[in-house]
């Protein structure tokens, strides 16, 4: 969205070149999907003034920008098609409760290692000792991490095989 200080800016240079840039700005932020840098554009362009930056470093400023605020947002949208039955975070875990468990082995899954050398993790155990938690915890890690995450617990999955076998 297009600020009143934008258009003030690019009705300057569209005096001096003839093009409304305001309008130009919008319509292709828009059509890139690019809101963040639509919102960002005008104080970036204050600042390579101001700091005399060369074309190419005002241009990675603003991709900058957009990259940062798709991240951000792009962990957020995958936590909500994962599904989870709540939001539950490694760090939040109650060791206290579960004495048996290691922080360092927890620690080390949260690096996601298992991930890139696509290897499983599979917790067992009885009923409140933590495996959701832990799942739940480590799903909403690769989240954010940009991975895609389907959430489902050994009862979904063995009702999944039933129909799939029917």
């Amino acid at each position: 969205m297009m600020t009143a200080r934008t258009s003030t800016t690019a009705t300057a240079l569209a005096a001096s070149s003839g093009r409304n840039v305001a309008a130009e700005l919008a319509y292709l932020t828009r059509a890139l999907k690019a809101p963040s840098l639509a919102a960002a554009v005008e104080r970036l362009a204050e600042r390579a003034r101001a700091e005399a930056w060369s074309h190419e470093e005002f241009l990675a400023a603003c991709l900058q920008r957009e990259v940062a605020a798709r991240d951000s947002h792009g962990g957020e949208a995958r936590i909500r098609q994962a599904r989870f039955p709540a939001r539950k975070a490694l760090e939040d875990f109650d060791y206290d409760h579960q004495r048996s468990l290691k922080r360092e082995a927890i620690a080390h899954l949260g690096t996601l290692d298992f991930v890139t050398a696509k290897e499983n993790v599979v917790f067992l155990g009885p009923p409140g000792t933590g495996k959701t938690h832990l799942s739940i915890g480590l799903g909403i890690r690769a989240c954010q991490a940009g991975h895609r995450v389907a959430f489902a617990t050994a009862a979904q999955w063995v009702a999944r095989l039933a129909d799939a076998h029917a």
